[in-house]
């Protein structure tokens, strides 16, 4: 059986000691890294072909981190690309905005190259199982026989948990693999109420404070691709003081 080609990284940040850092660091751990210091070489990059992940500098020359994550997550070629941002200030607001335009973990500078690199492989891992597949066009829901722990199923809603992808009505919903995670976390645990702290245990690789409001800022990002009106969620409920609840009859219920 042939060994996999290890994975590859690209790294956008303007610090070119930081760059030279990653890069070496990085492959000495067994990664294939290219580093770019701003947007437009990103793009540059891409075109070239899609990494395994991306790490991404919230403060870039031009186009912002911010601005950049956006764009990605709008491409339907990028949109579960895994982002992993970096900032330099660390504040909460600036992992609040960066966890809901789309990056699936936050890292503030300065940091330890070994905690990047776990994040980094607890990105991997979470899109390791990502199946490319052909898109499919309404009306061709694949078949499926009723029970299949392979796919979870909710109001118009097909969760295919092997090929990795959301399906309403056979057209595909894109989602991050933070998403998709946290979706199949809930479609396990149907009509149960689940706490932020239970969910970070769930989620374990992305989360590291669990009094923060990374939780909740995934659970709106969700309800924006699932709910008919996400301000009124009829799936995925808030328990006050408590924490969510998943109902897969939705507004059926």
């Amino acid at each position: 059986m042939s060994t996999p080609p290890p994975a590859r990284i690209l790294v956008v940040d303007d610090d070119p000691g930081l760059r030279d850092l990653l890069a070496e660091y990085l492959g000495v751990n067994g990664l294939t890294v290219e580093a770019v210091g701003d947007g437009a070489a990103m793009r540059e990059s891409l075109a070239s072909g899609l990494p395994d992940a991306i790490v991404l500098d919230l403060m870039l020359p031009g186009e912002d981190g911010l601005n950049l994550a956006r764009q990605l997550r709008g491409d339907p070629a990028s949109a579960a690309l895994p982002i992993l941002m970096l900032s330099a200030r660390g504040e909460e607001i600036d992992r609040v905005v960066g966890l809901e335009v789309g990056a699936d973990d936050y890292l503030a500078k300065p940091f330890s190259p070994r905690e990047l690199l776990a994040r980094l492989r607890a990105l991997l891992r979470r899109a390791h199982n990502v199946v490319r597949v052909a898109p499919v066009t309404a009306g061709t829901v694949p078949a499926m026989t009723a029970g299949s722990m392979a796919q979870r199923h909710f109001g118009p809603f097909v969760l295919d948990l092997a090929a990795h992808r959301l399906l309403r009505d056979g057209a595909e919903i894109r989602l991050t693999s933070a998403e998709f995670d946290l979706l199949r976390a809930f479609t396990e645990r149907p009509n149960r109420v689940l706490t932020r702290d239970t969910l970070v245990d769930l989620l374990k690789g992305f989360e590291r404070d669990p009094f923060d409001r990374s939780i909740d800022i995934r659970v709106t990002r969700l309800r924006r691709k699932i709910e008919t009106d996400p301000a009124k969620p009829a799936y995925v409920r808030t328990v006050r003081g408590e924490g969510y609840l998943f109902n897969p009859l939705g507004e059926s219920a």
